[in-house]
């Protein structure tokens, strides 16, 4: 069958749908059931779903969840999660009311600068080009003047213009590195609209420069475009306390528990096989929020999976030490963040969390993801180095077994009754529920 089509992006969504359903599915009527029970019954929010994105046809839902008690610099915050995986906004809880007794969570931005870049070809006299960004420096700044109007007005602005060559990584290769400051504001239109400015002004200024030859003057501009790497907007989350206080149900040596956890902590740094997973589980944290705000976690992980390789082997970005008897735990991330513009003024869920963390800016915001990062690492270590991952894991997955072989409410008290003292595990799970229903 050809399943080519020409001009579907001019479909209704009507027309949309029932060419999906014709061309794939066995029974069309179902599979139009399955894409409209997802509808919303509000006809205008769901026009506003409909128009984030292009050819849309459905909504594509992820449970929000809510994590209490998190004492983050003395202040109590109640985190909202989107997230799939089971487990984790329990273990976020977890870790919220493990350390809310212990003194809390410390979070501190060390610093907001993105960046961005104009990459450009010039195949002439290096001294020239050199010359000639000096003379013309300002003049960048001059003729954005208009688009930053408003942002200088919030405080926010470029930072800075630098040239950098490039030339021993690529031939002829040149940038223009911008700084900037965008407040609450991700930034990326604010960004993006300057660098393309700068490109302009760039030609402009070299092709009506004395100082180059004809050759020189042909300055070939490849891109101009924000970064998602953002070393220099970082911020700290830590949280840290006595050994002895380490101590609770399962950790009954706490000396021991703390010199454990370290070392696990130490084995992330070093070995890249397990800082790849460690650090995923930070994610499941870090993406939630930053979900569930309106952000852009795509953005986010890219700029945080690099910023894990910045010394040249991809490593942990949680780290912790035992200094006399001071246990202490901590994470260091960068985080491009927004809580105006964007998704996060247009998506009502996303309004919503975000008055439910009291409206935070995006520097207050970049700390409570930072934190959930940080929780979320600590419930993982906990469960590794004392009872193993899979058995807190597990019995949250064992719903979701249930659910896919929906079982009744009267099977799932004789399974739960059954896995309470028995190890869980999907396989050990299919084959209760086989034996039970034959």
């Amino acid at each position: 069958m050809n399943k080519a089509v020409a001009g579907f992006s001019k479909f209704t969504k009507e027309e949309k749908i029932n060419w999906i359903a014709q061309e794939y599915f066995s029974n069309p009527k179902e599979a139009i059931t399955s894409i409209q029970q997802y509808w919303n019954s509000n006809e205008k929010l769901q026009q506003l779903h409909d128009e984030f994105i292009e050819n849309t046809i459905t909504n594509f839902y992820l449970p929000l969840g809510i994590a209490p008690n998190f004492l983050i610099n003395g202040t109590n915050f109640t985190i909202p999660m989107a997230i799939e995986e089971s487990s984790v906004v329990a273990a976020a809880s977890k870790s919220a009311k493990f350390w809310a007794t212990r003194g809390g969570f410390k979070a501190t931005v060390i610093n907001t600068e993105k960046n961005g870049h104009v990459h450009f070809i010039y195949k002439g006299d290096v001294k020239k080009l050199e010359k000639f960004f000096a003379e013309i420096k300002e003049k960048f700044f001059l003729a954005t003047a208009s688009i930053t109007k408003n942002m200088q007005q919030r405080g926010g602005g470029i930072l800075n213009i630098e040239l950098q060559n490039k030339t021993k990584a690529l031939a002829n290769y040149f940038q223009l590195q911008a700084t900037f400051e965008t407040k609450d504001s991700m930034g990326a239109n604010f960004i993006n609209s300057c660098l393309e400015q700068f490109a302009k002004t760039l030609v402009e200024e070299a092709n009506s420069y004395d100082g180059f030859t004809k050759d020189e003057k042909s300055i070939q501009v490849i891109m101009s475009i924000l970064s998602n790497y953002v070393p220099n907007c970082i911020v700290r989350a830590e949280v840290s306390c006595k050994v002895d206080e380490l101590a609770e149900k399962n950790i009954r040596n706490p000396r021991e528990f703390a010199e454990k956890f370290v070392q696990a902590v130490r084995i992330a740094e070093i070995e890249p096989y397990r800082a790849v997973t460690h650090n995923k589980g930070i994610m499941n944290g870090v993406d939630a929020v930053v979900i569930a705000s309106g952000n852009d976690f795509r953005a986010v992980e890219a700029g945080i999976h690099a910023y894990a390789s910045r010394n040249g082997s991809y490593s942990s970005l949680t780290h912790a030490t035992i200094e006399g008897d001071i246990f202490s735990f901590w994470i260091e991330i960068p985080l491009a963040l927004g809580t105006v513009g964007g998704l996060t003024s247009l998506h009502p869920l996303a309004k919503f969390c975000l008055e439910m963390l009291e409206k935070p800016s995006a520097p207050e915001l970049m700390q409570i993801v930072a934190v959930a990062g940080l929780a979320q690492n600590f419930a993982a270590l906990r469960s590794l180095t004392t009872t193993g991952i899979q058995d807190g894991h597990m019995k949250m997955h064992l719903n979701n077994i249930l659910n896919q072989f929906q079982t009744t409410e009267e099977e799932r008290k004789i399974i739960s009754v059954h896995f309470e003292k028995n190890p869980i595990s999907h396989a050990a799970v299919v084959n209760f529920i086989e034996n039970s229903r034959k």
